[in-house]
């Protein structure tokens, strides 16, 4: 549980460094490993399925919201400055802190060859008793699953809103600029 915790604490930083940082295209990558993360998170949750889900929707979103903030190479030599050694340290950071969450949340699925079907049991089994609801499907929805339904719905809330937000048409505004409408 306590990889957990440490999970939701570096997605909390991503996500703010995210908000604060002045570049796009920095701030559209941070939002991907926040997205990863949060793959991460799924698996640990042992819910496969919504970190499936969250990887597809990340990879797609990201190469969208890449491409929507109109990147341009313009490689030209110019020394590296700190803040740039200090973006390469951190991604590598969070690449490794990421790749030994992700092998040790693998480590808890089930080895190939293993019946899968023991969860599935444990629903038709114990499902009546301790939901007194004769609907199967509908208690293992809303009773058993209903975390893993409020986090597809918040993954999907979470990137409208996100695409709102880079998408929208006034961007930051430096201390000394204005409107055109001020003048």
């Amino acid at each position: 549980m306590f990889e957990l915790y440490i999970l939701v604490g570096l997605m909390i930083v991503g996500a703010i460094l995210a908000i604060e940082i002045r570049s796009l295209l920095s701030s559209v990558v941070i939002l991907g490993v926040v997205g990863f993360l949060l793959c991460t998170v799924f698996l640990f949750l042992r819910a496969p399925d919504a970190a499936l889900t969250q990887l597809i929707v990340e990879v797609i979103a990201l190469v969208i919201l890449i491409r929507a903030t109109g990147v341009q190479q313009d490689d030209t030599e110019r020394p590296e400055t700190f803040t740039e050694k200090f973006a390469f340290g951190t991604v590598v950071m969070f690449f490794l802190v990421f790749a030994y969450f992700l092998l040790y949340a693998l480590q808890g699925l089930p080895k190939f060859g293993e019946p899968l079907m023991t969860v599935s049991q444990t629903y038709l089994k114990e499902g009546f008793a301790k939901t007194g609801v004769p609907n199967l499907v509908a208690a293992i929805l809303l009773d058993f699953r209903s975390l893993d339904a409020l986090g597809g719905i918040t993954l999907f809330f979470g990137a409208i809103l996100g695409a709102f937000t880079i998408m929208r048409r006034n961007g930051r505004k430096k201390v000394d600029e204005r409107d055109d409408t001020d003048s």
